[in-house]
């Protein structure tokens, strides 16, 4: 702990410098209000997301327990204490965040480390703790703090990023072995989201540009004996190409899925008119529920919801370049490109645009660690944007 004390302490110094040599000040009176159209943008996503998992859920919810609504009230619970965590967590100091960020990487390590051990097997994949009243993904708290330790890791290595000893070593072990863990479950998708995330972090943080080319080269040829070696991965390349290839197999969930979107048309057959999610469509309000989205409110209130979700990253982003500090940069960045991810991924897979991986629709799909994570990731955001600074006229 006196190493973590000792290196907390550098940081408060380091920004105490960089105060001194800025042109911009602090809010005259304490931390400022957190970011009102961040705020807002993310409590109508995830608004619109519970209504949208009530109507996706409400036929196999009925069929599964007899209770149409059992789905839905559990999602609904876990928003509110995750709304309720996002507020706390945006009154955090960031420099407590920062304190902490590499002992909840470790921690969250561990717990991706026993799932293969310990954890739920589902679909052929053991990627869930169960708790006995619900189960959650270590894989998902593992991208946040991805991104909390590699921001610490770069302000602390600030002036020495551009070497290979400081700016790639550890950051590529740390990468590798956190993939080779997931691979164990295995969990795909995961693997892929926190290799780009790590790449985003690594370019922000100043690393060489040719590292990532010869990373880039590394990652695709290990892509390749993934895609060719491994069944799991050859099957769902296969189905991709040509879903209609096994219709009532690997190939009917993708197949339902464009069924679903393309009997939306432009503006819908209604909101819980949906006729996939009578028990068509698997995963319907989880991975695949924006297939219902598109099903129900048609193209038109499909791409309102993207719009949405544009204008939050765009806000994101936003607060990143206005941010108080380097690391405030760094972590506000990576969490906004994380959300960027995992929309455009899930949107690419239940449109077939890209192989079927388990991704989900941040504040849409049903899941309660990765919608209090997702939470708890706008509440780090807000508490970033308390602090930003007002700059001096003239």
């Amino acid at each position: 702990m006196a190493r973590y004390e000792e290196f907390y302490e550098k940081v408060l110094a380091e920004e105490a410098r960089e105060r001194a040599e800025g042109s911009v000040h602090e809010r005259p009176a304490g931390r400022g209000s957190m970011d009102m159209p961040f705020l807002l943008l993310t409590l109508l996503l995830l608004g619109i997301g519970l209504i949208m998992v009530l109507s996706a859920s409400f036929a196999r919810a009925y069929f599964e327990t007899g209770d149409p609504t059992r789905i839905f009230v559990r999602q609904a619970l876990f928003s509110v204490a995750g709304v309720c965590f996002m507020l706390l967590l945006s009154r955090f100091n960031i420099n407590l965040i920062r304190r902490f960020s590499i002992p909840l990487l470790a921690v969250s390590l561990l717990l991706l480390a026993v799932v293969p051990f310990i954890g739920a097997e589902s679909g052929g994949a053991r990627r869930w703790i169960d708790l006995g009243f619900t189960t959650f993904q270590p894989s998902e708290i593992v991208k946040l703090t991805i991104i909390l330790s590699f921001a610490a890791m770069a302000c602390k290595y600030k002036g020495k990023m551009k070497t290979f000893r400081y700016g790639v070593l550890p950051f590529a072990f740390i990468l590798v072995v956190t993939v080779a863990l997931l691979m164990l479950e295995p969990h795909i998708s995961a693997a892929i989201i926190i290799i780009a995330i790590g790449a985003v972090m690594m370019f922000i943080g100043g690393t060489k540009l040719q590292w990532f080319i010869l990373g880039g080269i590394i990652v695709a040829a290990a892509g390749f004996l993934v895609l060719t070696k491994f069944d799991y991965a050859v099957e769902r390349i296969t189905i991709w190409r040509d879903p209609f290839s096994d219709p009532q197999g690997d190939g009917f969930q993708i197949i339902q899925s464009l069924y679903a979107i393309g009997s939306g048309g432009l503006l819908g057959v209604g909101l819980g008119q949906s006729r996939q999610k009578y028990l068509y469509l698997p995963e319907e309000h989880n991975d695949y529920i924006f297939s219902i989205v598109c099903e129900e409110l048609g193209f038109i209130g499909a791409l309102l919801i993207l719009i949405l979700f544009a204008l939050l990253i765009i806000r994101g982003y936003w607060i990143a370049m206005h941010a108080r500090d380097r690391y405030s940069t760094m972590i506000t960045a990576g969490i906004t490109s994380l959300l960027f991810l995992q929309v455009f991924l899930n949107v690419a897979v239940v449109t077939n645009l890209i192989p079927c991986t388990g991704i989900s629709l941040p504040f849409f799909s049903y899941g309660g660690t990765a919608l209090m994570i997702q939470l708890a990731e706008m509440g780090i955001i807000l508490s970033v944007s308390r602090d930003i600074k007002i700059k001096k006229a003239g």
